[in-house]
């Protein structure tokens, strides 16, 4: 009898995980793990070989706020459909594939910039690091909408599992795999190559369309969502809305760096007291940024330039 119990048990599992969205959380998984090393291990290594400074390439590290931020622009996605995509895809798989794509062309602009050929160059690659982050935040948000409304409560776990199995190879192969094509087409730390690193970045942009494919193959969920429908003038005053909020938190963290860099200056050579200070004033600039954000937001609101609800 508990022999027979163990073997149902684990028919019930293999049947869980062979379901088709568990299957297709696998390969969404994939999708989301490419660019987060590709952010930070792999780039690191490459802005390294290319002769970066240590300071430069931690600056980097700055894309990840995309990451922690992204509950900001999730309402952003969950209302705004995009123009013809919504209509022949559905809400979900429309933003899923938009956000891939964008991930794929920022990858092959990342791809297409030397950073040892002139300090212009390392500048615009950390504009393009920071969209590669904003898009790869964006399609994990997607990811886990459509997860959500996907599949009852049964099926949860086993689609969060194999979204993380998945989500684990990608690391691997933006990661591990990266670094061996970057060796394999003859870059090395002593010998740099951009050559090698473009074509590796080129690879790894490919890598994005197993995601692609899955986006194209999976329904879309059939989730009864009550919610007001909004006009095209909500829609764009919503996103103008938003824009502006972004680039008053762009402005202020900016425009606050000279102001409190001359007051660190005052503790320089106490290596401690600085790198506390420091610490700090990066905290201040980040909640200055937020409070900034949220006041546009809110004047907006009361000027009634979007909707509430």
């Amino acid at each position: 009898m508990v022999g027979s119990n163990r073997i149902r048990g684990w028919q019930e599992a293999l049947k869980a995980f062979s379901h088709p969205r568990v299957i297709a959380m696998l390969f969404l998984g994939f999708s989301a793990g490419i660019p987060i090393l590709l952010i930070f291990s792999s780039l690191s290594l490459w802005l390294r070989e290319a002769g970066a400074d240590r300071s430069e390439v931690t600056f980097f590290s700055w894309a990840a706020l995309a990451y922690s931020f992204k509950f900001v622009w999730a309402p952003l996605i969950d209302c705004l459909p995009i123009p013809y995509l919504n209509h022949r895809m559905g809400r979900r798989r429309s933003w899923l594939l938009f956000a891939q794509f964008l991930v794929i062309l920022t990858i092959c602009w990342i791809a297409m910039i030397d950073p040892a050929a002139t300090p212009d160059n390392l500048t615009l690659m950390a504009v393009a690091v920071v969209f590669l982050g904003f898009s790869s935040a964006t399609q994990d948000i997607v990811i886990d909408a459509y997860r959500i409304e996907s599949a009852g409560n049964d099926l949860q776990a086993m689609m969060s599992s194999s979204y993380i199995a998945g989500y684990r190879v990608g690391m691997i192969v933006a990661g591990a795999g990266a670094l061996f094509l970057a060796s394999y087409f003859g870059t090395k730390p002593d010998a740099y190559s951009y050559f090698a690193w473009r074509s590796t970045y080129f690879v790894m942009a490919s890598t994005m369309f197993v995601g692609v494919t899955t986006t194209l193959i999976i329904d879309e969920p059939q989730c009864q969502r009550s919610r007001r429908n909004f006009t095209a003038a909500d829609n764009l005053r919503f996103l103008l809305l938003f824009c502006a909020a972004v680039i008053g938190f762009i402005g202020v963290f900016f425009f606050t760096k000279d102001i409190f860099g001359k007051v660190g200056l005052q503790f320089s050579g106490h290596i401690v007291y600085e790198n506390l200070v420091g610490f700090l004033f990066e905290v201040i600039r980040i909640f200055l940024a937020l409070v900034a954000a949220l006041v546009i937001g809110s004047v907006a609101l009361r000027m009634r330039l979007a909707d509430r609800a």
